[in-house]
């Protein structure tokens, strides 16, 4: 869908600035009973409306009086899905940012004032100079995520109590907590079913899971993670696919000081899922990560370098396989 173009003025470009047309953006600041919104640079008064369809709806509509080309929106645990879902309805490009990203932003800018309204605008300046667009999510993906979101739920619950049947000794709590892991098990066993047949009704998604299996050691459970959560597998460089799961190594050194390198950033859920089928790929089921971890522990890596190491092999894997639309080639 075409967007209206900004009557904004360009700015004279300056010396080593590739940067000549202001953008207008937006940005909102979301609560569960109310949203801010406020428009960069374009001197009108910000917005505040109710988290309700008929609020969101006038918040679409100011921005599109506007000629707003992009909007930002701070991720504040499901309060704005609504709003970001009205605004790629009616066709604009959305960027949800992490709250982390904003309030470095105004650290950057030294601003320590907040409130609903000043967050707004410099959500609204954040996005006027982000340089990059995410493609607009495949919109099928969000239900699945939110199912798949409910099934790591059950599994956190199953490991806590496992870790709680640990402390007791008396046999009715035992037996309690037994037939408490044993139902939920039950129910993540049928939520895992019907997510796959959710999935499964749409071909290509059911082609990239069943590319997924055909790598020794990526089991059904880990590859529903990666269709959905990863959905840009496939479109990346080794080195993206494996920052964006969080398996990229990244250097620390400053002057004659060198730290070591440590994983950091990327998608958890992602990682986690990658690092639990990494333990077990690497003892047993792809021979190549079995001698890549042998390799590293015998030079005197910890376990857990050699299983993020593997770790990072899986997401390459299936980023190629993916790419190239062929199923994994077992290595004898």
């Amino acid at each position: 869908m075409k967007h209206p173009q900004s009557t904004t003025k360009q700015r004279p470009a300056k010396s080593g600035d590739a940067c000549t047309k202001a953008i207008v953006a937006g940005g909102i600041d979301t609560g569960k009973d109310w949203l801010d919104a406020a428009i960069h640079d374009v001197g009108c008064k910000p917005l505040r409306c109710p988290n309700t369809p008929e609020g969101r709806a006038a918040i679409v509509q100011f921005f599109r009086e506007h000629k707003v080309e992009r909007v930002g929106i701070e991720a504040s645990g499901g309060y704005e899905f609504e709003m970001v879902a009205a605004m790629r309805d009616d066709g604009l490009p959305v960027i949800v940012f992490q709250p982390a990203q904003v309030r470095a932003y105004a650290n950057f800018l030294n601003l320590r004032v907040k409130t609903d309204r000043i967050d707004a605008a410099l959500i609204a300046r954040c996005t006027a100079v982000k340089q990059t667009l995410r493609a607009c999510p495949d919109r099928r993906l969000e239900p699945l995520a939110e199912h798949l979101t409910f099934i790591e739920q059950i599994e956190d619950d199953i490991t806590r109590l496992r870790t709680r049947r640990d402390r007791f000794r008396n046999e009715r709590l035992l037996a309690a907590l037994k037939d408490q892991i044993a139902d939920h098990k039950k129910r993540l066993r049928a939520e895992l079913a019907d997510l796959r047949r959710a999935l499964r009704d749409h071909a290509d998604l059911a082609k990239r899971l069943d590319l997924l299996v055909s790598i020794d050691g990526i089991g059904e459970r880990t590859a529903l993670t990666l269709v959905i959560r990863m959905p840009e597998l496939g479109t990346l460089t080794r080195e993206e696919a494996s920052s964006l799961a969080g398996m990229a190594p990244f250097t620390q050194a400053s002057g004659r000081w060198e730290g070591q390198a440590h994983v950091k950033g990327g998608r958890a859920r992602v990682g986690k899922a990658l690092f639990a089928a990494a333990q077990a790929a690497a003892q047993r089921w792809n021979k190549q990560l079995v001698a890549l971890y042998q390799r590293l522990v015998s030079n005197g890596k910890h376990h857990s370098v050699a299983v993020v190491a593997c770790a990072r092999k899986l997401v390459i894997y299936a980023n190629v396989v993916l790419a190239r639309q062929t199923t994994w080639i077992t290595q004898n």
